[in-house]
């Protein structure tokens, strides 16, 4: 079909040839659908209203110890990932330093770092040789 067809016919001609053309592709859609599925189908997998399913949720991950504190207001910590917050890039700019803010490790947490669990280091285990 030429362009300069289109330009000549009537509204009424245009639009009939719209929906013509929306029927074709809707009925070519359909098939090309259908023949995924089965191919889906043959090959063992879900097919597409299965796999919308799919569960997406955030990963876990695990619990971060605050690092550093407010002294003005113990209550505000920041773990030291992500943004900084304010109060800290408001005293880092009057001159003080990150490890003026930092939160001694508590005796909770360094004896059970020291500790492990139990089993001696792989480093330090020594073979006997037979």
């Amino acid at each position: 079909m030429n362009p300069h067809d289109l330009k000549s016919m009537s509204v009424d001609e245009l639009w009939s040839l719209h929906e013509l053309v929306v029927s074709v592709l809707a009925r070519k859609i359909s098939s090309a659908q259908a023949e995924l599925e089965q191919r889906f189908r043959e090959l063992g997998q879900n097919t597409a209203d299965s796999v919308k399913k799919v569960n997406h949720a955030r990963r876990q991950y695990p619990h971060v110890f605050p690092k550093y504190r407010n002294p003005a207001r113990p209550s505000e910590t920041w773990a030291g990932r992500g943004k900084q917050p304010r109060w800290l890039t408001a005293e880092l700019r009057s001159g003080k330093k990150l490890d003026d803010f930092r939160i001694p490790p508590s005796s909770d947490r360094r004896g059970a770092a020291a500790q492990g669990s139990g089993r001696p280091n792989k480093k330090t285990v020594r073979r006997r040789s037979a």
